[in-house]
């Protein structure tokens, strides 16, 4: 009779590892992302706003599209960046902690989702600010779980949901000068992200 209780030991030291060596990843990559948007925000408060008028998404206007790659970084102001920090430093870390890979692939497809759904419903207006990568990433963890069928992903979507369940008052059009198509959008992002990259099954072998 074998024992199989040391195989079941290293697996388990592996995953511990992989699972830190994935934190420590998300919380590395999530401080840089929030450090370049710091220091975009206070180039652009000594040029007087001028990255947002230059970079931002202007709807239905052709020359505003490269706004789609660059609003997210872009601020009105550090109240309206500090308002965003917070949530987007937990969030991005909840989904970029179970793989850099699919985190990124992630963060591209809510920005191209958001960013042109964005620019197609909100004629002549200047959109910038990282809140459709937040309702991404909040769309993206509470949908992985559902999609992979993983326990510990859907645990995690449950905590998000208790935690930031609020913010759903952001995909409504009752304040002026937010946003809401960048929210919408975003989190449909999210959504599709997280079915774009779900788990496959594996193929069963024929005997």
């Amino acid at each position: 009779m074998s024992d199989h209780s040391g195989s079941r030991f290293d697996s388990a030291r592996r995953g511990a590892g992989s699972f830190l060596s994935n934190a420590l990843s998300a919380i590395v990559i999530m401080v840089g992302v929030l450090a370049v948007m710091w220091g975009v925000e206070v180039v652009d408060y000594l040029d007087d706003g001028a990255l947002d008028r230059e970079f931002g998404i202007v709807g239905l206007n052709p020359d505003g599209l490269v706004g789609i790659l660059f609003a997210p970084f872009l601020h009105v102001g550090f109240g309206h960046l500090m308002a965003n920090s917070l949530p987007l430093l937990v969030l991005g870390f909840l989904a970029a902690v179970r793989g850099v890979r699919k985190f990124l692939w992630a963060s591209l497809i809510i920005i191209l989702i958001g960013g042109l759904g964005t620019w197609l419903t909100s004629p002549g207006v200047i959109t910038v600010g990282a809140s459709g990568l937040v309702f991404g990433y909040f769309g993206f963890v509470l949908a992985r779980g559902l999609f992979d069928r993983r326990l510990v992903d859907i645990l995690i979507g449950i905590g998000v949901a208790v935690a930031y369940y609020s913010i759903l008052w952001g995909l409504l059009p009752t304040q002026q000068g937010i946003s809401w198509q960048g929210h919408l959008f975003g989190l449909i992002g999210g959504v599709v992200a997280a079915w774009a990259l779900r788990r496959r099954p594996s193929a069963t072998p024929y005997a």
